[in-house]
């Protein structure tokens, strides 16, 4: 990669994790006595979920950036848990569900997506020892906050989402974000805490990838120095993802990274350069239930278990088999993933288990009942775990049964 200019930095210590919350049992994994588990089922390796976490920790301690992790990736307290232990500053959930089963094991959670109706009065009912911060783009989200929380008496801080270039939320223009941190300032119920971006946008690589982190760094610089100006400072400037994870620091005035995807990492990450094949700690293991030699092969994942994202670099399908010979899987339909045997001499047989990388990691999590943790060098035991951080439902901390 082409080298940025370093940001200016105030001259602060390396950032520590907060406090947090006691573990809970109810969301750790349990012993799967059942013999083979049955495909398609959702795997990972939790010797390379560790490796992950110490690299990006190393990162960020050398470049003195907090790391909040998105746990949209993997709806596990006990993996959020040990992303805390890692050094994570808190963490990032994106629905009331989320917040609610995270709240049992963080201390510091920020809601990246403007809460409406009763998701707000959701939000605010999380334990009031967990501080908690949300991000919005309108003066409407806001009073929908505001009431909520001066109806649960908590106080909220509030992170004006500003558009850095995706083109999704965020306001337009610093007049708009002044607008939106002084109506946070003169409520009783809130605070402006400061600002966050999302730079889903960019996803490319080499020179291209260079140029739009330079265009998203100056306008985010935009957005900081009207709100300064404006004695608005910020002192919170969250930001961040797995594509840019490694150039986050170029970012000038970020405080915090938000990447998610990086405990697991998928297709997509390989194919921009920002995890190794050795890096990627999931996968779907699935069965071959048909063959037609040399023309086919399917098996039992369809995109109900890796999903149905397009693949957005060189190449095709929706998912790739992780060992050789490395085939796409080119089409789904709900049950069914379907691999050309065209051109290649793999000769599966019907039985045979595969083990297959979706492209969007998160989306496949998502679609799983529990993951399955193989033997590794802390636990020899298959195991199940839980994830209560899935659906829309109110959380009444029940343990989602393995």
């Amino acid at each position: 990669m082409t080298e940025l200019p370093e940001p200016v930095r105030p001259d602060d210590p390396p950032p520590t994790a907060r406090p947090k919350v006691s573990p809970d049992d109810r969301f750790s994994p349990t012993v799967v006595r059942e013999g083979p588990p049955e495909t398609p089922a959702g795997w990972v390796d939790m010797d390379r979920v560790r490796a992950n976490l110490a690299r990006v920790m190393e990162y960020m301690s050398a470049h003195r950036l907090d790391w909040r992790p998105h746990v949209k990736t993997h709806k596990s307290p006990w993996l959020a848990r040990l992303q805390l232990e890692a050094g994570a500053c808190g963490l990032t959930v994106a629905t009331p569900r989320e917040a609610e089963v995270m709240a049992t094991v963080a201390s510091d959670l920020v809601l990246a997506h403007p809460p409406v109706g009763r998701k707000a009065e959701r939000v605010v009912r999380i334990a009031p020892s967990v501080r908690l911060r949300v991000a919005l783009d309108s003066v409407e989200s806001l009073r929908i906050l505001e009431a909520a929380a001066h109806s649960a008496g908590r106080e909220v801080g509030i992170l004006v989402e500003v558009d850095a270039g995706m083109g999704r939320v965020g306001v337009p223009d610093g007049s708009a974000a002044v607008a939106l941190a002084r109506a946070a300032e003169s409520s009783p119920s809130l605070t402006f805490d400061g600002v966050l971006f999302y730079p889903g946008h960019i996803r490319t690589t080499g020179e291209e990838r260079d140029r739009r982190i330079r265009r998203t760094s100056d306008r985010l610089l935009g957005f900081l120095s009207v709100l300064e100006s404006d004695g608005l400072p910020a002192e919170i400037v969250s930001g961040g993802s797995t594509p840019t994870l490694w150039e986050s620091h170029h970012f000038e005035g970020v405080t915090e990274v938000r990447a998610g995807t990086c405990i697991f990492h998928d297709r997509d990450m390989v194919q921009l350069g920002v995890a190794s094949p050795e890096e990627v700690a999931y996968w779907v293991e699935a069965s071959v239930v048909s063959v037609v030699p040399g023309v086919r092969a399917v098996v039992d994942a369809g995109s109900k278990a890796l999903s149905k994202e397009a693949f957005r670099g060189e190449g095709q399908g929706f998912a790739v088999l992780m060992d050789p010979p490395q085939l796409a899987v080119g089409s789904l339909s709900e049950e069914h993933g379907v691999i050309d045997l065209e051109g290649s001499d793999w000769s599966p047989a019907v039985g045979d288990r595969v083990r297959i990388l979706p492209n969007h990691v998160c989306v496949s999590v998502n679609l799983q009942d529990r993951l399955l943790l193989g033997p590794d060098s802390a636990d020899s035991s298959l195991r199940a775990l839980p994830l209560p951080g899935r659906g829309r439902l109110l959380w009444s901390g029940e343990r989602r049964p393995s």
